[in-house]
């Protein structure tokens, strides 16, 4: 993430998860926060819930032929990421 942290939250797991996260966050080679970070940008981020369905519903329609597979992953990363 590119954007400067300024907030902090205090955040309670209940052990089982925390072990799943964590455990992830290992597997992947990043932090338990760069993690749950993501996950909320994911659910939360710029743009919701509307932009995801929005982006969702283009590719469902499919009215444009998409012939570049990198512009499709593109508009499907900015549809999931709110960016």
């Amino acid at each position: 993430m590119a954007e400067r942290m300024t907030k902090k939250a205090t955040i309670l797991f209940p052990p089982a998860l925390y072990r799943e996260v964590e455990e992830e966050a290992q597997r992947q080679g990043r932090s338990v926060g760069e993690l749950v970070r993501e996950a909320a940008m994911i659910r939360y981020g710029a743009g919701g819930g509307a932009a995801r369905m929005q982006a969702v519903e283009r590719l469902v329609r499919l009215d444009d032929e998409i012939a570049d597979p990198e512009r499709l992953e593109d508009e499907i990363v900015r549809g999931a990421t709110g960016s």
